[in-house]
């Protein structure tokens, strides 16, 4: 199998990348390594592919469609397209909405009509957000003491939810979005479009914009540390009023489900889905420290302060993930809670 994985020295990337490569696929990557880990997540990946050719890696920008020509030229043609490259902070969006605009909704476009040209029956899986829906504010909500709801959907939103490209980030995942959609309907190249909510797991090095589940097991691992020397533990700050809700899939079952669909790629090919770790492994973020302070032993809790909301933040957002189980035959296996405690031991071991 011949695979080609754009953003595959990121988190979800080289997930991705090692388990292809552990089967003895061969598998290209282009990476801009401008996040951090990128180059521990790369030395990890070549220690997991069993003959050196296996791995061809280019440090590349999507943006620029001579790059991914060259690529295409020299490994194509590929049999599946898992293009991960992505800007992916709301933050950074609204500090440079060009370079946003480039790399997500650009580096797209450029994708897809090399492919279309150069590997025509490949199948191409776009990791796409929630954030397609925008705000979410029109909804009415309810709110208890650690987490908002949204009474009238039990099961979360499905994909009929409509559209709302709200902040640059929005707008340029969510403009690519509809291209690799548009570019099955009217090029009959196959896609799939998988809208994630919140992912976490091994190889995430989070910071404090992209990476939430990751970001606050970092800071309570430090604050454990601090408590343990007997130092001052310094406080970390959270946006808005830590009520605010997602639903967190680990990273094995990304892999499983990345895998699945080009298992399934005829009754997937066109179609969009809403994915997430479902009702079941929601959480708030003051739900996220309990757990931690739980896990981690500290029982007076975490330190950290508040700040105004983030704009274009979501209070609420879990996915109804029924069409993924039907079309897909999928489903997360690892619970929040496990999967947090394989991410404070990855955590702990990258220190």
């Amino acid at each position: 199998m011949n695979v080609l994985i754009t953003g595959g020295c990121g988190f979800l990337g080289s997930n991705v990348a090692a388990s292809y490569l552990q089967d003895g696929a061969r598998v290209t990557i282009i990476d801009r390594m401008l996040k951090g880990g990128a180059w521990e997540n790369l030395d990890w990946l070549k220690g997991i592919s069993k003959q050196q050719s296996d791995l061809e890696f280019l440090q590349g920008d999507v943006s620029q469609i001579e790059q991914i020509e060259q690529v295409f030229a020299k490994r194509g043609p590929f049999d599946y397209v898992c293009h991960l490259a992505g800007q992916v902070a709301m933050t950074t969006s609204l500090s440079d909405p060009i370079a946003d605009f480039r790399t997500n909704a650009l580096g797209t476009i450029n994708l897809l009509e090399v492919t279309r040209r150069s590997s025509p029956k490949a199948l191409v899986a776009y990791s796409s957000t929630n954030k397609v829906y925008g705000d979410l504010n029109h909804l009415e909500y309810g709110e208890n003491e650690t987490r908002y709801c949204l009474p009238q959907f039990p099961n979360g939103l499905d994909e009929s939810t409509p559209l709302d490209f709200a902040s640059p980030y929005g707008c340029s995942k969510g403009s690519a979005d509809q291209y690799v959609r548009d570019w099955y309907r009217n090029f009959g190249l196959e896609t799939v479009v998988f809208r994630h909510s919140s992912i976490y797991g091994g190889r995430q090095y989070a910071t404090v914009d992209q990476g939430w589940v990751g970001w606050f097991t970092l800071k309570a691992i430090e604050q454990r540390a601090a408590r343990d020397r007997g130092g001052q533990v310094d406080p970390f700050t959270i946006s808005g009023t830590g009520k605010q809700v997602r639903d967190v899939l680990h990273s094995e079952d990304l892999i499983s489900l990345y895998r699945r669909a080009f298992e399934k790629r005829a009754q997937c090919a066109g179609e969009v889905f809403n994915i997430g770790g479902g009702l079941a492994n929601s959480m708030s973020l003051i739900e996220l420290f309990d757990r931690l302070s739980s896990l981690l032993n500290i029982p007076d809790g975490l330190v950290y302060e508040k700040l105004p909301r983030r704009q274009s933040d979501q209070d609420f957002f879990v996915a109804d993930i029924t069409k993924a189980k039907t079309v897909l035959d999928w489903s997360p296996r690892v619970s929040a809670l496990e999967g947090l405690v394989r991410t404070t031991q990855w955590v702990r071991g990258a220190l």
